[in-house]
């Protein structure tokens, strides 16, 4: 079993290790079982991989995260956040969130980056279009989270920033 997947919540401890998180979700049966110990409340133990840089920068994006009390939602459905050179995208096989060093430099967009991420994971798991005109949801996830991180934080400079990023997503989205 991997050492992301040792310690999910509410995981029953009689369940035989045929029944941890699969290590890639790809194939039908994959998806199905990732899908399963979901309902049952299962949570991955999310790692930020990458050089310290990188994960310091996660960390900021995921303190602000809690914040928000959106972490359960996010390690319900991502298990990894790596850093990669080329382009930041959900790998849906993998489980995991593949970010560039742009991605992840100010905290306020990586956090909703994450959780645009997330979501897209939970349709994928779910079934649902997660790409193309199924991406709205994400959209819409991220708005969200901005704005509960707006209204919750005591920080006048992050609510400044959300306040900012809703302004643009509302630019760049429609209803």
């Amino acid at each position: 079993m991997p050492v992301c997947a040792r310690a999910p919540f509410k995981y029953n401890s009689k369940m035989d290790s045929t029944m941890g998180f699969p290590e890639r979700v790809y194939t039908v049966e994959e998806v199905k079982k990732a899908r399963a110990l979901i309902a049952k409340g299962y949570k991955h133990r999310l790692r930020a991989v990458g050089n310290q840089d990188f994960k310091r920068k996660v960390k900021e994006a995921l303190k602000l995260i809690k914040a928000a009390k959106y972490y359960n939602f996010l390690r319900t459905y991502i298990r990894q956040i790596r850093e990669i050179g080329g382009l930041s995208q959900l790998r849906e096989a993998e489980v995991a969130i593949w970010a560039n060093k742009y991605a992840v430099a100010d905290p306020i967009e990586a956090a909703g980056f994450i959780i645009q991420k997330a979501q897209q994971m939970k349709d994928f798991i779910e079934g649902r279009l997660y790409y193309d005109k199924g991406e709205m949801r994400a959209v819409k996830k991220r708005i969200e989270f901005l704005e509960t991180l707006r209204d919750t934080s005591k920080d006048q400079a992050v609510k400044k920033e959300c306040e900012e990023n809703l302004k643009r997503w509302a630019e760049l989205t429609f209803p």
